[in-house]
């Protein structure tokens, strides 16, 4: 592609390397980049972790069979 081309022969004339270089260079850091974020997994598990020391058990409505029945009730 002439757009690939012309950014690998950019990146080289930046990096004053040959194209081989720049483009594994790019792949490189683009691959360590990737890996470096967190998987979806990962992002659950913080956020569940924050919401649960963020809560307050003692101030909550106890989850009976009435509260659970109120779910369900349509007003």
């Amino acid at each position: 592609m002439p757009e690939t081309d012309a950014l690998a022969r950019r990146v080289a004339a930046l990096k004053r390397t040959g194209l081989t270089e720049a483009v594994h260079a790019a792949l490189k850091h683009e691959l360590e980049r990737e890996q470096a974020r967190p998987s979806l997994v990962e992002i659950g598990v913080r956020f569940c972790r924050d919401l649960r020391a963020r809560g307050k058990p003692d101030h909550g409505r106890p989850a009976d069979k009435a509260f659970r029945d109120s779910l369900y009730e349509n007003d």
